[in-house]
């Protein structure tokens, strides 16, 4: 029986138990005229269907996790006594070798018999294995569920019981959260001290020309390996404060004329047409970027005798600010409609308009959802790539112009791990080394908006 197989099983006895659970507790409940049940019958069924699922599960994962090293071993020390002395490069290889074989992914008939013997032995153990869990996890999942239908009475707290379950979940999917985004920020930060081991920091952050091709031989011409990431942040913030001055002001006058003065229908009909907008592919965009809005300006450009490039950072912050109009302006509406109508009625009690109730009052006391909008909007912004590639291009030039070719941080980082790269070489490793610097431009971003959120908040509190 396969693991999918398996866990679908699991899952229809946990309901089986959780109806047989309920239906023992409503029979008690019937039959206990002067006890009351401590819970809900729902909870009893719960927690029966709990201790069904859950010790199974457990078993299916940790075979799951345990099974590949477990068999890997066990073959290749097969595979060194008929090989003998293996270098490690040499056993990684089998290895890699045995598993496609496993897998299917190799289809040449000239396979070394021993690894071919290697993997139908793996296979057959495999077989083996996954009808053993399977057995043990159905036993399991049988013999807890009776228990904890046996254990079901008046007096048994399972309500308790099924809310520190749930409780334990949730602490566990935050604590798992938690470590990967350290690891994820621990990988990125290792990888970046061997890149500064090789470039030093203040060529990378103060260096004002970006041509990370290394050469590979000494006689290697036209690859200069610069490393400064100057012209790649100018570019980052060029396209990304395009992109939010279109996008802030069309978002937040959108957000207020939707709160403040359509009509129910109007709203109604409108902001779900505009919230589109963010479900549309960021490929589609970039098409539109390069067909559309590039040449338009281009041919704009030149009626007034500009030079305008044919891959410019007005085109792609121009689309972008379109893209991300729905973050600013779904959010900023939701914030706007939660301002306690009080505030409202009191300005108007004091005699002001509509017009300076939103701008003295409900503004201001939706200030911190709204930066939270526009940080959010940044966001999407400095992370946007598709758009960028195919409408600003890949020279990291050094310039302000939105008329010119630009490139981002996040094209860079692209650029760098596609193909096949040696993964020590700097040209690689510069990648992790722009993922940090957007980690912390991100982090100070942040710490701003959270400033401004925490100033507001307790003014308006």
């Amino acid at each position: 029986m396969s693991p999918s197989m398996l866990v679908t099983v699991v899952l229809a006895l946990s309901t089986l138990a959780f109806w047989q659970g309920k239906r023992r507790a409503f029979a008690l409940s019937r039959q206990a005229s002067t006890t009351r049940m401590h819970s809900r019958p729902g909870y009893y069924g719960m927690l029966t269907a709990l201790w069904c699922a859950v010790p199974a599960l457990v078993i299916v994962v940790a075979w799951q996790s345990a099974s590949d090293p477990i068999l890997t071993r066990i073959v290749m020390d097969g595979v060194r006594e008929a090989k003998g002395a293996l270098s490690p490069d040499q056993l990684n290889l089998m290895i890699n070798d045995v598993r496609n074989l496993v897998s299917g992914s190799i289809y040449s008939q000239n396979v070394d018999p021993v690894l071919q013997l290697a993997a139908k032995r793996y296979q057959s153990m495999m077989h083996i294995g996954n009808m053993a869990m399977a057995v043990l996890a159905l036993s399991t999942a049988l013999g807890t569920a009776y228990y904890a239908y046996s254990r079901i009475k008046p007096t048994l707290r399972a309500r308790n019981h099924v809310e520190m379950a749930v409780e334990i979940l949730l602490t566990l999917c935050s604590t798992i959260a938690i470590f990967i985004t350290v690891g994820i920020v621990l990988s990125v930060l290792f990888e970046s001290i061997r890149f500064f081991q090789q470039v030093p920091l203040t060529d990378f952050l103060f260096g004002l020309k970006w041509s990370p091709q290394m050469a590979i031989r000494a006689d290697q011409a036209g690859s200069s390996g610069s490393f400064g990431a100057i012209p790649v942040l100018t570019g980052t913030f060029l396209i990304s404060g395009i992109a939010m001055a279109i996008a802030v002001p069309f978002g937040l006058m959108s957000a207020i004329y939707l709160s403040e003065y359509a009509g129910p229908k109007f709203r109604a009909t409108v902001k779900p047409l505009l919230e589109i907008l963010a479900g549309v592919p960021t490929v589609v965009y970039g098409f539109f970027a390069a067909l559309v809005v590039a040449p338009l300006i281009r041919d704009i450009g030149l009626s007034f005798g500009l030079s305008v490039s044919s891959e410019s950072a007005l085109a792609a912050g121009l689309v972008m600010g379109i893209m991300i109009i729905p973050f600013v302006s779904s959010l900023s509406d939701d914030v706007i409609n939660a301002v306690p109508q009080s505030l409202r009625d009191g300005s108007y009690g004091l005699g002001a308009t509509k017009s300076e109730t939103i701008k003295l009052v409900i503004l201001p006391a939706a200030l911190p959802g709204i930066v939270g909008s526009i940080l959010l909007a940044v966001s999407r912004a400095i992370g946007e790539t598709m758009i960028v590639v195919m409408a600003a291009g890949l020279a990291a030039n050094m310039t302000v112009n939105p008329l010119q070719a630009v490139t981002t941080v996040t094209v860079q980082i692209v650029t760098l791990l596609v193909g096949d790269q040696e993964f020590d070489s700097p040209k690689t490793l510069a990648a992790f080394a722009l993922g940090l610097l957007l980690f912390i431009v991100t982090l100070v971003l942040n710490v701003i908006a959270l400033y401004v959120v925490r100033k507001y908040r307790e003014e308006y509190e």
